[in-house]
């Protein structure tokens, strides 16, 4: 039986380059359907903790979520009502950081050496930690090295990423709480407790030239897929299912109006690249080596392959319970008519 057509449709995306950002910014989700008497409001900025946590769980209805693929995948994982409607594969900096004083001077010299890995209990998956692992795994691979070949040092953060954001406008941007994505492993790298961190996304390369750190070694963007797959390659959108099968208009609707912000986006570089150094918490500076702009959706072949390798490398470290086929998952519809040429 069909569930009424509700009043309230919810959103969370993550502090990385998104359709979702731009569209909410540029107010085009709250205009759309305020004209039909439906408000849009941000789960990750709600007062209410449950509210938040669905930023993980997926579990709240009529809701949407594009970010980082993690949680997205661990939400399917524990059997959340959710259906895959696009993916955006974002090349996202990757870096091994020595102190500017460290002896090392190549990957080799790492061996039996001491890398951060950062653990965060406070959040239902810890996508950090398996950032900094897979990302570590993929410049270590590149010299024909894994990480068995380091001693792992758990770093407890006490941060919760969504209490970070509880108390601020979906318009201002907490770069300060943002910045203790890498604080813990930081101050340990500093603090001699370790050897080695891993640096992500542009928070990483600020991070590297703020401490005066070393970068050993990197992975290229131009390397191939395989190496390139972490949290942010590809992203993920995602929708609850009841909304879909009940109201697909309304889903349509809202990837339409996404749809609209990656055309937006391809006419508008200096300001997507504005906006995106305000919502991940950066200098504009960073974004161009720590992040590519790639709102771009897709499901096509090459995405999905990405995703399933980030799947399986979840499940091999623990950071996934219960495994499910991608194609069962997905629902191409919504995508494929928001793409479509308008008449």
């Amino acid at each position: 039986m069909s569930q009424p057509r509700p009043d309230t449709l919810w959103y969370t995306r993550c502090p990385v380059p998104t359709a979702s950002t731009i569209a909410i910014r540029q107010g085009w989700l709250t205009d759309t359907f305020a004209r039909e008497g439906i408000t849009v409001k941000s789960m990750r900025h709600s007062p209410d903790p449950a509210t938040r946590e669905s930023h993980y769980t997926h579990t709240l209805a009529n809701s949407f979520r594009q970010g980082g693929n993690a949680p997205a995948l661990y939400a399917k994982s524990e059997g959340a009502d959710t259906i895959l409607l696009a993916l955006n594969l974002v090349d996202q900096y990757q870096g091994v950081l020595v102190r500017a004083d460290s002896p090392y001077q190549n990957l080799e010299d790492l061996r039996g050496k001491r890398l951060a890995v950062p653990v965060r209990t406070t959040d239902k998956i810890d996508f950090w930690r398996a950032t900094a692992l897979q990302g570590c795994r993929n410049v270590l691979a590149a010299a024909g090295m894994s990480l068995t070949d380091l001693r792992l040092v758990e770093i407890p953060s006490p941060h919760s990423y969504l209490a970070m954001f509880a108390e601020v406008n979906d318009d201002d941007v907490d770069v300060p709480r943002l910045h203790r994505q890498h604080l813990a492993e930081t101050l340990a790298l500093l603090r001699g407790e370790v050897d080695v961190i891993m640096g992500y996304s542009a928070w990483g390369v600020s991070l590297r030239e703020q401490f005066n750190l070393r970068q050993l070694a990197k992975v290229d963007s131009n390397a191939a897929r395989q190496s390139r797959v972490n949290n942010g390659f590809p992203e993920t959108l995602t929708v609850s299912g009841g909304l879909l099968r009940d109201h697909p208009e309304l889903v349509d609707r809202y990837v339409q109006q996404l749809q609209r912000a990656v055309a937006w986006g391809e006419k508008h570089a200096d300001a997507v690249r504005r906006i995106l150094a305000q919502e991940i918490g950066v200098a504009e500076y960073w974004i161009s080596e720590g992040t590519t702009a790639n709102l771009a959706m897709t499901l096509d072949s090459s995405a999905l392959a990405a995703l399933d390798e980030r799947k399986a490398f979840l499940l091999e470290h623990g950071f996934l319970r219960h495994d499910f086929e991608l194609k069962h998952w997905m629902d191409p519809g919504p995508l494929l008519r928001a793409q479509a040429p308008q008449t």
